[in-house]
């Protein structure tokens, strides 16, 4: 199942992978132990940094490697649509990660305990019975361990739902206004949002995976990134690092639609959260987590269009007060 062939595909793969990350190493300490430590967010050891590093390096050759060899052999010895099978083994994989996310990989990097507050309890559990959702349960994350930022979230697929508080998100908040917060969240789930996403991200990926189908055959697309193809042996590894390297230039252009998708979808979000909660205390709610993330209240508004996949704090605070 691995000749020669396949060995030195998946050592480019790597090696290339290993080089990128290499390469990241400097700006993500500089963001941990610079940036985040100069404005009072950052909670974590230079221990500690090392250890998530060797955990996801480790977490991402376990995963991800099968999956690579998986794809170059559908390449190599899948007919002319092995980029259609290429694309429902990425789809399933994608499901699958998500599916043991809660209990396998997730559990490697935080703790997570029981939701214990009584008051809180009894109000998540009246508002998951208002709304009918329900889930595996409620889980504070001990997220103060890396940093000062704040959060809450759902995760894992179908009865494996859990509900996820930040512990830091726990102190920063009142019962009230934690309602609030997970009534949004809630809203997200209930209207489908993650699903609606999924379900594009299928499709997108689906049409990416037909043009590296067509790409790898032509050698125009090599030689125009400066690499000339192997006459006499695969060019599957390089035709898929080289697509992975274009993608993100060929995908920019739709940015902003995504961006306003994802915001409108935190509008819509806010609104399911003002019918099942109190609208005021949510409002209060972000107003503290704007505080205390040193969020910025006024935003460029062509960045916004670009990169903010929520609104701007004037506008959500504004319709929430309408």
């Amino acid at each position: 199942l691995i000749g020669p062939g396949m060995l030195q595909q998946l050592v480019l793969v790597a090696g290339f992978m290993l080089i990128t990350g290499a390469l990241n190493l400097p700006i993500s300490y500089y963001q941990t132990f610079h940036l985040e430590q100069r404005f009072g967010f950052n909670n974590m050891t230079i221990g500690l940094w090392l250890s998530d590093l060797v955990k996801s390096t480790l977490v991402g050759a376990v995963l991800g490697m099968p999956l690579v060899w998986a794809v170059l052999q559908l390449m190599e010895s899948g007919g002319g649509l092995w980029w259609l099978w290429a694309w429902a083994l990425l789809v399933a994989y994608q499901l699958f990660v998500m599916w043991i996310a809660p209990n396998f990989i997730m559990p490697l990097f935080n703790k997570f305990q029981p939701l214990e507050d009584a008051e809180l309890k009894d109000r998540v559990n009246r508002l998951m019975q208002r709304t009918g959702f329900q889930s595996d349960g409620f889980f504070v994350m001990d997220g103060s361990r890396r940093s000062a930022h704040s959060n809450a979230f759902f995760t894992g697929l179908g009865k494996q739902k859990r509900v996820v508080f930040f512990d830091t998100l726990l102190k920063q908040l009142n019962a009230s206004e934690m309602e609030a917060v997970l009534a949004h969240e809630l809203g997200h789930a209930k209207l489908n949002h993650i699903p609606k996403s999924l379900l594009r991200s299928f499709l997108v990926t689906l049409v990416g995976m037909a043009a590296l189908g067509w790409l790898s055959t032509q050698v125009w697309f090599y030689q125009g990134l400066g690499v000339m193809p192997h006459a006499l042996s695969e060019n599957n590894a390089l035709a898929l690092l080289l697509f992975m390297q274009v993608v993100p230039l060929l995908t920019f252009i739709t940015t902003p639609l995504r961006a306003a998708r994802s915001r409108k979808h935190e509008f819509e979000a806010d609104a399911f959260a003002s019918e099942h909660a109190n609208a005021a205390d949510l409002r209060q709610a972000l107003i503290k987590l704007y505080q205390d993330n040193a969020s910025t209240l006024t935003p460029d508004p062509l960045y916004v269009a670009f990169y903010h996949s929520h609104p701007p704090a004037s506008q959500r605070l504004a319709k929430l007060a309408s």
